[in-house]
C-alpha cells in the first residue's frame, strides 16, 4: 500500500484521486509509525521550500523519510516534494533539504542570456524529453505534462531521467536507486502522467 505523507503542504486530494483511478491502494497520514509500514511513499508539495522543511523537521517526518528510504522501499516526490529531495534551496534564503539526491534548487532568473525576459513561474503544458530509462519510465515516449513552478533543481546529469526546455534544460523526472521525483504534476498530466504514477505504484509488486 502507498502512503501519502500529510505534512500540511501537499495536494492530497488530486494525488489520492489519481491513485483511486489507478486502483492503487493508498492511505493518507501524518503518523510516522503508520507511514513506516507503507510499501511506498509519496511526498507531495505545494508552497515554499523553507516552510515545508520546517514542517517536516518539526514533526519528525524528515527523519522518518530517511529511515524509509534506507529500507530500500520506493519514494516519489511530486512538484515541491521533488525539490525537497535535494540538498538545499535558495527560496527565501538558504534552506537544507532532505539530502536524498545531490543538487540544489534555484529560481528561474526570468532573463535569457541575450537579455530577453520570460515568464516566471513556468506554468502550463510542456514537452517531456526522456534521457534514459528507469524503473518508473520504461518504454515511454516524449509527451506533454503540466508544470507549475518558479524554482528548479540543478543536479548531476546521471540523476536526470527526463527534462523539459524552459529557456534552459530543466530536470523534470529525477531518480537514483529507490528515490524518484517529478517536477510536474503527474496527477494532472493526462495519459503520460497517469502512466508514470501507475509505473511507480507497480514498483510495489516488483519489489
Amino acid at each position: 500500500m502507498i502512503g501519502i505523507i500529510d505534512y500540511g503542504m501537499g495536494n492530497l486530494f488530486s494525488v489520492s484521486k489519481a491513485l483511486e483511478r489507478l486502483d492503487a491502494p493508498y492511505f493518507i497520514s501524518e503518523d510516522k509509525d503508520r507511514l513506516l509500514q507503507a510499501d511506498a511513499l509519496i511526498l507531495p508539495g505545494v508552497g515554499a521550500f523553507k516552510d515545508a522543511m520546517e514542517k517536516l523537521k518539526k514533526t519528525g517526518l524528515s527523519e522518518m523519510i530517511s529511515v524509509f528510504v534506507d529500507s530500500g522501499r520506493p519514494l516519489l516526490g511530486i512538484c515541491l516534494g521533488m525539490q525537497l529531495l535535494f540538498e538545499s534551496s535558495e527560496e527565501y534564503g538558504y534552506s537544507e533539504g532532505l539530502n536524498l539526491l545531490p543538487g540544489k534548487v534555484v529560481r528561474f532568473p526570468g532573463i535569457t542570456g541575450d537579455g530577453t525576459a520570460y515568464k516566471v513561474p513556468h506554468m502550463g503544458w510542456n514537452k517531456l524529453h526522456f534521457k534514459r530509462e528507469s524503473l518508473v519510465t520504461p518504454d515511454l515516449n516524449d509527451d506533454f505534462v503540466y508544470f507549475v513552478h518558479s524554482y528548479y533543481a540543478e543536479t548531476k546529469e546521471d540523476i536526470i531521467i527526463a527534462s523539459c526546455s524552459y529557456d534552459k534544460e530543466v530536470p523534470a523526472v529525477v531518480g537514483r536507486n529507490n528515490v524518484f521525483g517529478m517536477q510536474f504534476h503527474p496527477e494532472k498530466s493526462s495519459k503520460l502522467g497517469m502512466q508514470l504514477l501507475s509505473n511507480f505504484a507497480n514498483l510495489i509488486q516488483k519489489g
